[in-house]
Formats: C-alpha cells, structure tokens, sequence
C-alpha cells in the first residue's frame, strides 16, 4: 500500500521534512518513490504539488494524519 507521509532530513533539532510517497513498510528515511512538496516546521514554510497529490489520492495513496492535516488547508 502506498503512503503520503513525512520523510526527514535536516540538521540535529532543525528538522525539515519532504513530503513523499513510500510503501507503507519502508523505513521513515527509506527510499521514496516520488517527492511531492515540502513542509518546515520551523518557519512554517510549506510547498506542495497540488496536481501530483491530487494524481496519488485518486490512485489509492493514503495520506498519514499529519499529511491530512497539512492538505486540508490547501485543497
């Protein structure tokens, strides 16, 4: 099953985080299929492609409840 979730990168207690499509029993940093936007928790900064989410969603991928949240204020 595939996933739209969070995957980390950054430095030691600055974290900034791709949003990206995983099979569900990758690991959280694993490989990725696909990178679909952006999300920084520490200035709010968020970029999305809106088109390519959308384009999953109607696939069959599930988002996590973080992503969901994250994707209501947008769509």
């Amino acid at each position: 099953m595939l996933k739209i979730r969070l995957k980390r990168y950054g430095r030691k207690k600055l974290p900034i985080y791709r949003i990206v499509v995983m099979n569900n029993l990758s690991k959280r940093d694993g490989r990725s299929l696909e990178e679909l936007g952006l999300y920084n928790p520490n200035t709010n900064e968020i970029r999305l492609n809106i088109p390519r989410i959308q384009e999953r969603l109607k696939q069959g991928a599930q988002p996590t409840d973080t992503i969901k949240s994250i994707l209501q204020k947008y769509l």
